[in-house]
């Protein structure tokens, strides 16, 4: 079973600042942290212990929620200062066949996600390039529950280990 473990300061002040868009203009890893990667390119790149999965243009895996198909965005507001929208500025999204169906949805907030086999697509503010942390994941956020899946070759949802998550961590609704 997975969860999230934050402490409630550190989920305000995080919350905080990506409500703010940060103190500053640099582009220090810190001041990035909230914000979603653009541009849209999908690639699939092996990860052990996972196999082929979907990455961004800086390596993190892509991931879905159960609970969003079909174009069907839920996942706004405090769910994206974990789990970050792959956006992008084109209504065509770049990656190579082996991704998958690559696709777009607009989200609420009017920006177009990118989506593999009709699911949009995110990356875990827990991860790093090469790193797949949060496969089976499960939480909650605006009375949705999620359940997590990091998205392999060909743009399918991978099994995950052990049942996944449950429950809603101590952060949500």
């Amino acid at each position: 079973m997975k969860r999230l473990l934050i402490p409630l300061p550190v989920l305000a002040a995080s919350l905080l600042i990506a409500a703010c868009g940060g103190g500053s203009s640099s582009d220090s890893g810190a001041a990035t942290a909230a914000t979603p990667p653009s541009g849209g390119t999908v690639a699939v790149k092996s990860v052990s212990g996972t196999g082929n999965v979907l990455v961004d243009s800086s390596g993190k895996a892509l991931y879905s929620a159960d609970v969003e198909r079909n174009g069907k965005v839920l996942c706004t507001g405090a769910c994206t200062s974990f789990w970050m929208p792959l956006t992008t500025d084109s209504a065509k999204p770049t990656g190579s066949s082996s991704a998958g169906t690559l696709g777009v949805v607009k989200r609420p907030d009017g920006t177009m996600q990118v989506t593999a086999g009709g699911r949009p697509l995110y990356t875990f503010s827990q991860d790093s390039a090469g790193k797949v942390t949060g496969n089976g994941f499960a939480d909650a956020f605006n009375g949705h529950h999620f359940k997590w899946t990091v998205v392999t070759a060909g743009g399918k949802a991978a099994a995950t280990s052990g049942g996944g998550g449950g429950g809603s961590g101590p952060y949500g609704y």
